[in-house]
């Protein structure tokens, strides 16, 4: 019978392994926790192209039912939706046609320095 040193079996993980397994674990849940920042972002600007869409429809529309074609030039206009404060800068310009006007409503956010939609119609005169 060999001695009982001889006899030894090895009992749980080296160091080794357990450095491998936490850094396998770390990229992991560094790549998890990316997916989830990128979701998160992915929502917040629909939110906002949803929001800014409402907005900018609502200065056509307003634009629509005026009585008058709307002067040529730009004007500037504010919209709150769902706590967001949103400008909104409205471009009318001329056509070929004297009877009609193009608008181009754009929709910033963060106090008018980013773009977030662009939507734009043609109003006639009835």
């Amino acid at each position: 019978m060999p001695p009982r040193a001889a006899r030894r079996c090895p009992r749980g993980f080296t160091l080794v392994e357990v450095l491998v397994a936490l850094a396998i674990t770390a990229i992991a849940l560094l790549a998890g926790s990316q997916a989830t920042s990128a979701l998160v972002r992915n929502a917040e600007r629909e939110t906002d192209i949803v929001l800014a869409h409402i907005c900018a429809e609502n200065e056509l529309v307003r634009v629509r039912l005026a009585p008058q074609l709307p002067a040529i030039g730009d004007t500037q206009a504010s919209c709150e939706q769902a706590g967001r404060r949103y400008g909104v800068s409205i471009s009318t310009t001329p056509t070929p046609n004297p009877q009609f006007r193009r608008v181009d409503a754009q929709v910033l956010a963060d106090q008018g320095r980013q773009p977030v939609l662009r939507l734009s119609t043609i109003v006639g005169r009835y």
